[in-house]
């Protein structure tokens, strides 16, 4: 029997109450966890959308949890809080520095702390990378990504599901790891043993060409 079958709710809240206590980027706040049937409800309120993400990372690293529904507020202290005009600069500068996502091919509008990010991309990852680097900056209360994923030269769906196979099966922690295309999605699953494992497997799944979204539907048997 797996540590993850026989893990009960509330052994399931108090890992996770104990991951967020070790997870040095959460810092000090209330969050609330409740735990129904494997699944995580994240309640409270943190002072920015990379603390946000950062709470709910933290909850889905836990071996066990099936999903996790974040309900978490952002509120930015008033003295704190910097201008749509300081965001929109600062996340111009943040793409433009990261070498791997195409900055010219991409627009970002701002309000009220809200990041909207439009444009265009060849790979799923970039796309990723992109909100990635927005997510963390000072001021922004979320994001929504409306980026579009064209590769260049798109491959056949039925070759694009073969080398992502094989690209699982090469790795160590992702072997019992299965993938199908649903459109431009990727859908993965199977068994992992590891939150690593976990990750691995949508990082690789990002790599493939045309991929806009990861539904990574694993479990987690460690």
């Amino acid at each position: 029997m797996t540590t993850a079958a026989t893990r009960t709710d509330p052994d399931l809240q108090r890992a996770v109450l104990d991951e967020l206590r070790w997870d040095a980027r959460v810092g000090p706040g209330e969050i609330g966890v409740s735990v129904r049937d494997g699944v995580v409800t994240l309640t409270g309120r943190v002072d920015s959308y990379a603390r946000k993400w950062a709470v709910e990372r933290a909850a889905h690293r836990v071996t066990g949890v099936r999903a996790v529904a974040g309900d978490i507020e952002v509120r930015l202290e008033p003295d704190d809080e910097p201008t749509d005009t300081e965001i929109a600069i600062a996340a111009a500068r943040a793409l433009e520095w990261d070498s791997f996502v195409p900055a010219e091919r991409l627009d970002v509008t701002v309000a009220n702390g809200w990041v909207v990010l439009r444009g265009e991309v060849e790979f799923g990852w970039q796309r990723r990378t992109a909100e990635g680097e927005l997510r963390r900056l000072r001021g922004v209360r979320g994001v929504t990504d409306l980026v579009e994923v064209r590769p260049a030269a798109p491959p056949p769906p039925e070759e694009v599901v073969r080398d992502l196979l094989r690209a699982l099966r090469r790795r160590p922690g992702t072997g019992r790891v299965d993938a199908r295309l649903v459109g431009d999605a990727v859908l993965l699953t199977g068994e992992v043993r590891t939150a690593r494992d976990r990750d691995e497997a949508e990082r690789v799944a990002w790599s493939a060409p045309g991929v806009r979204t990861v539904d990574a539907r694993l479990v987690l048997t460690g």
